[in-house]
């Protein structure tokens, strides 16, 4: 037995797994009876399911005829000129990296994450967006995917690309780390402190582990905290603004997935796969 704790010991991180997204999807069409039709090429994950409701509720979106989840449906739907996929409600990082496979495996190239997140240093009253550069992995799926590290870093040409875009479209955004934990519950004063003198900005569920697949895998991810509370430490909080934040939250996919599509263009999104 090894002194680490399970989580840490005995990874190969250059080893495939047993258990691949794309045979687990073969599995599931063969036994839905579904065609392998293509899914639209940019997708968005929506743990609080906010935009998927709004786009149901205005007859926006369809459900995609080629997803063949287990656990989850995929939507379709038309933003700014360009075509996305959506699921909602994908809380924590186990379940939105698990959807993070087989997305790729399914025709996905682009993944947006849009969270919300309780504020952690103060950039203004909420709510309020911040594009995630990096994010502390107080979390365990990242440590299946990289070797221990303190933070999992956003893909750096991706970000810088984004970060343009949103000037460009005068599309007010922050730019910083946020902290990714398991246990929402858990998140003490203590442990809100030392994530200040960290100089993070919010604390969220899922960008560690998206992070580390993306650098794992090579795949290109964003993911965007939409800073919604202050941990509902006074009555009043978790207010999105208009439609629950979802048009807001829209805009700013739309512009992120055309600075990704702007880059592919141009040959400037080749993201390598790591695995260290």
């Amino acid at each position: 037995m090894s002194n680490s704790p399970p989580i840490l010991a005995g990874k190969d991180f250059a080893a495939p797994s047993v258990f691949a997204p794309e045979n687990l999807l073969r599995e599931a069409r063969r036994q839905k009876n579904l065609q392998g039709s293509a899914i639209p090429e940019v997708c968005v994950l929506d743990p609080d399911g906010d935009i998927v409701r709004a786009l149901a509720k205005t007859g926006r979106s369809v459900r995609s005829a080629g997803w063949a989840c287990y656990h989850t449906e995929l939507y379709e739907f038309e933003e700014a000129g360009g075509d996305f996929g959506i699921i909602g409600c994908a809380v924590g990082a186990p379940f939105a990296v698990l959807l993070a496979e087989q997305l790729f495996a399914s025709g996905c190239r682009l993944l947006i994450s849009m969270t919300s997140a309780g504020q952690i240093l103060e950039e203004g009253p909420p709510p309020y967006f911040i594009l995630i550069d990096r994010a502390l992995r107080d979390e365990g799926t990242s440590y299946h995917y990289l070797a221990p590290a303190e933070f999992a870093e956003a893909d750096g040409m991706l970000v810088e690309a984004a970060m343009s875009a949103f000037t460009t479209a005068k599309q007010p955004m922050t730019r910083g780390a946020s902290w990714t934990t398991d246990a929402p519950f858990r998140e003490t004063a203590a442990a809100i402190e030392r994530a200040r003198a960290c100089a993070i900005l919010a604390v969220e569920m899922e960008a560690a582990g998206l992070y580390a697949f993306a650098k794992a895998r090579g795949k290109p991810v964003l993911c965007f905290a939409h800073v919604t509370n202050q941990m509902a430490v006074s009555e009043g909080d978790f207010e999105k603004g208009e439609a629950d934040g979802s048009s807001a939250s829209l805009r700013v996919i739309a512009i992120a997935a055309q600075a990704w599509r702007a880059l592919s263009s141009r040959g400037g999104s080749q993201l390598h796969s790591v695995q260290d």
